[in-house]
């Protein structure tokens, strides 16, 4: 390659994106050194390889009806100056990633801007879990598509969309340098000390939503169990709320931040008590039995509940078509209920044992084991430039 570098623009809304983002933001330069550059929006990993965001993506991470609407002109107006760094930096390609209410308007607004400008989806909305007509407003938005789940791909290719699956890069976490005893150590623990992971999301409104049950089982749990060690993985769009919501709890949780305090919680936990999202399948990824739980605002519930055309919310699950980890949602996701769950897993090593084993049968089910997905995504990245190229 020669003259000016490959522009590629990466626009992450949520710390799962970004992490993402950083992952083929690594694979591209790996493939191509200083003969591309990174334009776009994202978050702390994604600053780290090149991406300067023009503003804080925390404010983006929204979930839920009423947050939505609270949050539109927000929304629109960071779609308005995301599309402007297309204006701006003239970039070769375009690959929005996740959140997608936020990355569906800055795809709209890059059509106006940037009709020329190849436009490729990185993770696709479950529309096998709900709201299938999001299927056909994608491939109408959208040159290209690369999906995490390989049962995803007919689902948009009957709308004419091209589809890689390029795998689901939690499947691809390296736990080689996590080091559970420096964990040990780093929080005072002593060698026969259980240790509860409590994860309570990478959004601002799940945060609030969840902690304060997440609070109350933890107390329940505490006061049973005195030696029990709380930790609390944060992600960066979190970091500052979780910090100053939990310096207030009456029993000490030791907060853990970045990459490698996360890998090492996770190697060193008895339990967790998580959030449903990525992380489910990071920590099903490190042998941690768990319990799940949700609570969204009353109105999107409601809607919701309606849409959902499955039992279970988290990925494993519904690769397993069970129940391998409990779901505690909305009314369910209580201090009583949530302490009741973690606590037979805390005082039974054989279940946890169990639910190990079944959580690993659904990762291999979802492809664990298989290529690294940052890599797959760069080189899928790369041949959908030489097609438009040669076309």
């Amino acid at each position: 390659m020669t003259g000016r570098p490959l522009t590629v623009m990466l626009v992450a809304a949520e710390a799962s994106g970004d992490d993402r983002g950083a992952g083929l933001a690594r694979a591209l330069r790996r493939r191509l050194g200083d003969e591309v550059r990174f334009v776009g929006v994202g978050g702390e990993r994604m600053a780290a390889e090149g991406v300067q965001s023009p503003f804080n993506i925390a404010e983006l991470s929204i979930f839920g009806l009423l947050e939505g609407l609270l949050a539109w002109r927000k929304v629109v107006r960071r779609a308005k100056e995301t599309a402007a760094i297309a204006t701006r930096e003239r970039p070769d390609v375009a690959i929005l990633i996740d959140s997608w209410g936020f990355t569906l308007r800055v795809a709209q607004r890059l059509r106006k801007v940037a009709p020329a400008l190849p436009l490729v989806k990185y993770v696709a909305p479950q529309v096998w879990a709900s709201r299938p007509g999001r299927a056909k407003t994608l491939a109408d938005s959208f040159d290209h598509l690369l999906s995490i789940h390989a049962f995803d791909a007919p689902w948009f290719e009957a709308y004419g969309l091209p589809v890689t699956f390029v795998g689901n890069a939690a499947l691809s976490l390296d736990f080689s340098a996590a080091d559970p005893e420096r964990l040990r150590r780093q929080i005072g623990a002593d060698p026969g000390d259980p240790i509860l992971l409590v994860l309570p999301g990478s959004r601002p409104s799940e945060v609030a939503r969840v902690l304060p049950p997440f609070e109350d089982a933890v107390n329940r749990l505490k006061a049973e169990r005195p030696g029990l060690q709380v930790v609390i993985p944060v992600a960066p769009t979190v970091a500052d709320a979780v910090k100053a919501a939990v310096a207030g709890w009456p029993h000490r949780a030791h907060v853990v931040e970045g990459e490698s305090g996360k890998l090492d919680a996770m190697r060193a936990a008895t339990v967790a008590l998580a959030c449903s999202g990525t992380v489910t399948t990071e920590l099903a990824l490190a042998g941690v039995p768990m319990v799940v739980a949700y609570r969204l605002g009353p109105v999107t519930y409601a809607l919701l509940k309606r849409m959902i055309r499955t039992k279970w919310v988290t990925l494993f699950n519904i690769a397993a078509q069970a129940f391998v980890a409990p779901e505690m949602i909305q009314a369910d996701c209580n201090g009583p209920a949530l302490a009741e769950e973690v606590a037979r897993r805390l005082d039974d090593a054989d279940l946890r044992r169990r639910q190990v084993e079944r959580q690993y049968e659904a990762l291999d089910k979802m492809g664990r084991g298989g290529p690294d997905p940052s890599e797959a995504a760069a080189q899928a990245v790369l041949q959908i430039l030489e097609a438009r190229r040669g076309a």
